[in-house]
C-alpha cells in the first residue's frame, strides 16, 4: 500500500472528553484506514499535562508521525475541531485533509461571552458532582458501545478553563485561509451554535464545503454515529482518490 492509498486519520476530541470519544469511528473506520485517536494536553491520558494550544498542535503531530504514512486527515470536533485549525496553520506539511465538526462558530466578539462565563462556573462545582451529572446524561442519551469508552477515561474538567480560555476570541472564518488542505465542515443539523458561521467558514476556503448530519445535535458522533462515519469515510476516499501532489494554497 503507498502513502497515497493509506490516508491516515487523526481524531481530535472535543471539549472535556478524550480519545475515547471516537471509539465507534476507530472501530468503524479501522480496517480501511490506519486511524488514531489524541488525547490533548490536559484530558485522558494526559491529565496531569498543562493545556496550550501549542501543546495540542505538537500531539497531534506526534500522532501524524507515529502512524508512518505520510500526511493525514484531522478530525476535529469542538475544542478538537479549533485545535486542528491551529495545528493546520502551523503543520501545513502534515495536513491531507481536514473535518472541522462542531467548529465552525466565531470564537471572537458577544458570541463569546457565555462560553467565557460558563468556564468561569466549571471550577465552583465539586468535579464529582460533574462527573455523575455527565455519566447520566451520557448514559440517558446513548447506547452503551458509543459512550462508555467516554465515561470509562473521565472528564478534564480542570482543563475546561484554561483551553476555552485560549479558544476564545482567537478564531473566526479568516483562519481557514491557512488550511492548505480540503476542509469537510461537518456539522450536527441541530447545532444550531457552532453552525452559526458554517457558511463563512466555507466561504473562506476555496476547497471546502459544509455537510449536515441529520438529526443530529452538537455531539453528532454520538446522536448518529454511522451517518458521522459515513460522511468522514467518503471525504477520505475523494482525498485519497484524489491525484497527490496538488495541495491548496492557503490564502495570504
Amino acid at each position: 500500500m503507498t502513502t497515497a492509498d493509506a490516508l491516515p486519520m487523526v481524531f481530535v476530541h472535543g471539549t472535556r472528553f478524550s480519545a475515547g470519544q471516537w471509539s465507534p469511528q476507530l472501530a468503524a473506520l479501522g480496517e480501511e484506514f490506519p486511524v488514531t485517536a489524541v488525547d490533548l494536553p490536559g484530558h485522558g491520558t494526559r491529565a496531569s499535562e498543562p493545556w496550550s494550544l501549542s501543546a495540542a498542535t505538537r500531539v497531534i503531530s506526534s500522532a501524524v508521525e507515529s502512524l508512518g504514512c505520510g500526511p493525514a486527515l484531522v478530525v476535529g470536533h469542538s475544542l478538537g475541531g479549533y485545535a486542528a485549525l491551529e495545528f493546520a496553520r502551523r503543520h501545513p506539511e502534515q495536513l491531507r485533509g481536514l473535518v472541522l465538526a462542531g467548529a465552525s462558530a466565531s470564537t471572537r466578539g458577544a458570541w463569546a461571552a457565555p462560553y467565557r462565563w460558563v468556564a468561569g462556573l466549571v471550577p465552583r462545582v465539586p468535579a464529582e458532582r460533574l462527573t455523575r451529572w455527565n455519566d447520566r446524561m451520557l448514559r440517558r442519551l446513548y447506547p452503551p458501545e458509543v459512550v462508555d469508552a467516554t465515561i470509562r477515561s473521565g472528564y478534564a474538567f480542570h482543563t475546561l478553563p484554561a483551553a476555552w480560555g485560549e479558544v476564545l476570541g482567537r478564531f473566526d472564518a479568516t483562519a481557514m485561509r491557512h488550511v492548505a488542505a480540503p476542509v469537510l465542515i461537518l456539522n450536527g443539523e441541530k447545532d444550531t451554535v457552532f453552525r452559526s458561521g458554517e457558511r463563512e467558514f466555507a466561504r473562506a476556503h476555496p476547497d471546502a464545503r459544509v455537510e449536515l448530519v441529520p438529526r443530529a445535535r452538537h455531539l453528532a458522533n454520538f446522536d448518529e454515529p454511522a451517518a458521522f462515519t459515513d460522511a468522514v469515510r467518503r471525504f477520505a476516499r475523494e482525498l485519497r482518490a484524489a491525484a497527490p501532489g496538488a495541495p491548496v494554497s492557503p490564502r495570504p
